[in-house]
């Protein structure tokens, strides 16, 4: 697949350390909602220094959407990326990812982990299908819940936050943990889809091997 050159058409912080960018759409340009690509920003220093981002727009919108954590204390790409301004270009490459929608389930995300459940998310809303799906989302603090209130009206009772953070009040706090899923997920014969930093993952793996949920159940990104 040949690379894209894109504009810029806005950029907008969504929370204290998370970005909205919209961009071009290439023409025929098309991918699953769940998916992802690598981009890099077209400028002197940064053209090779590719990172992968998840799609969280609809695949039929004429727009490309990334919602991106950014970590300026790295000086790396998500640092340049808040320096973007309308009209700058970026650079889009392959589409790659195995998250895609395989049924009715639970998704758990840890922080910039949700960014492929949105696009799903918002496809099931636009065709009338969110059904009885789960999301469950595991965040430091209140303030870095991502789409908070989009996720609210989509999901009501059905979006389920867990805060690490001691002083989280109004929330259940600490970390996912077996008798916490046991609680919160009714039917354990759904599809479970799972996505977060490294080490939330390898413990989830086997909180669900515990409570007898087969591989084949698990949707996850596959590296």
């Amino acid at each position: 697949m040949k690379n894209h050159y894109v504009k810029v058409k806005s950029v907008k912080k969504i929370t204290h350390d998370v970005l909205q960018i919209m961009v071009e759409k290439p023409k025929n340009f098309k991918f699953k909602p769940g998916q992802a690509t690598e981009i890099s920003i077209n400028k002197n220093g940064w053209v090779d220094e590719k990172r992968p981002f998840t799609f969280t727009n609809l695949p039929q919108e004429d727009y490309l959407q990334f919602t991106i954590k950014t970590y300026p204390s790295h000086k790396g790409v998500t640092n340049e990326l808040l320096q973007l301004k309308k009209d700058d270009e970026l650079i889009i490459h392959d589409v790659f990812g195995t998250i895609t929608y395989q049924g009715e389930g639970t998704f758990i995300a840890g922080g910039a982990g949700v960014t492929p459940f949105i696009a799903i998310l918002r496809d099931l809303q636009s065709r009338h299908e969110i059904g009885d799906n789960k999301l469950i989302f595991a965040n430091k603090t209140s303030a870095d819940i991502i789409l908070k209130d989009e996720f609210e009206k989509v999901l009501g009772e059905n979006f389920i936050n867990i805060l690490s953070d001691k002083d989280a009040k109004g929330y259940p706090q600490g970390y996912i943990t077996e008798s916490f899923l046991k609680e919160k997920i009714t039917d354990l014969s759904k599809k479970i889809y799972i996505c977060g930093p490294k080490p939330m993952m390898k413990a989830l793996e086997e909180i669900l091997s515990s409570l007898n949920i087969a591989k084949g159940q698990i949707v996850k990104e596959e590296f």
